[in-house]
């Protein structure tokens, strides 16, 4: 070995040193003395007022701690993530529900892109589409917290499998959510036109949800002497009945309902709006107990949902498909 190549070496070992003590000193800097230094991915688990995550796993105990320590809190004017705004009790009434909504995301098993979509329709303001309601058939108070919007056609299985469900969340819930119905006969349902103006004839005479039913009930018996013989069941005034299906005044409430539906993109029947956001009525009773309740809650209402008993109708409707595409 040349002196030369043994000068070459002993500079590298000196580099290799130097690099090795720097780094070293780095670490131990921003761990504190005697103080191992932390892996800055590994985050503390949380514990929050109100929320009981009692029913997570160590892992996934870290895994919603994650979560609330990087999702910013559901309340624009409050920028802070959920853990922060609920600790401090910021004035934002959706934290801790928000913090619950994500412990159940954990539960049930949900990736991280699902648990960020499953937020982000829940609780991101941009997904709260405006949904007009005059001039519609309802029922409820409209003062009420929770507004449920469906786009239905009355010859749609999926729609009559979803009735009984979404009525008697409404009667159960009687003084806190209002429902709207809106007109989407879908051309591939013949008898979906002359029933949508059978439910307007009706609602005409104030007696629309007692015809909805009747329609829903019957969905295979929709030709238009069955539509004048329920009216007649419901003690309506026929001839009055018959002039308002086909009147201007029908015809211009499904049109405008239709061009409604393509604003917000509507694919299909039913589709369901909460309070402005689109609800998956596959997720049946259960999940629409779990979204008003969620509803009830971050407007500070009582946010405990009745049981969901399974029903024929309720898993039916949460099994497979569950809408009539819009063509």
């Amino acid at each position: 070995m040349t002196f030369a190549h043994f000068k070459a070496g002993l500079l590298i070992v000196a580099a290799l040193g130097s690099v090795m003590r720097t780094s070293a000193c780095h670490g131990q800097s921003s761990a504190g003395a005697g103080e191992a230094a932390k892996d800055p991915q590994t985050p503390a688990n949380v514990d929050l007022p109100g929320v009981d995550t009692s029913v997570l796993t160590p892992r996934e105990k870290t895994e919603w701690s994650t979560y609330v320590n990087e999702f910013l809190s559901p309340c624009a004017d409050t920028p802070v993530p959920i853990s922060q705004c609920v600790k401090e009790k910021r004035a934002c009434a959706k934290c801790t529900p928000a913090a619950k909504f994500l412990v159940k995301g954990v539960r049930d098993g949900q990736s991280r892109d699902q648990i960020e979509k499953g937020y982000k329709t829940r609780f991101d303001a941009t997904a709260i589409k405006n949904v007009p309601l005059e001039g519609s058939p309802s029922r409820g108070p409209e003062s009420a917290p929770v507004t449920i919007v469906e786009f239905a056609d009355f010859e749609c299985p999926f729609c009559a499998m979803f009735a009984p469900i979404v009525d008697k969340t409404v009667e159960e819930n009687a003084t806190k959510v209002r429902m709207v119905y809106k007109f989407l006969p879908l051309s591939g349902h013949p008898h979906g036109e002359i029933a949508a103006r059978a439910g307007y004839a009706a609602f005409k005479q104030g007696k629309f949800w007692e015809m909805d039913k009747k329609m829903f009930a019957n969905r295979e018996h929709l030709e238009q002497s069955d539509l004048d013989s329920y009216a007649k069941e419901l003690g309506l005034d026929v001839s009055k009945f018959k002039a308002d299906a086909a009147s201007q005044a029908a015809t211009d409430r499904i049109t405008e309902d239709k061009k409604l539906a393509d604003q917000l993109q509507v694919k299909g029947t039913p589709t369901v709006y909460i309070n402005g956001r689109e609800f998956d009525a596959r997720t049946a009773e259960a999940g629409l107990k779990e979204w008003i309740a969620l509803e009830l809650a971050m407007a500070g209402g009582d946010s405990k949902p009745a049981a969901a008993a399974p029903s024929a109708s309720s898993s039916a409707a949460a099994g497979g498909a569950s809408r009539d595409a819009k063509k």
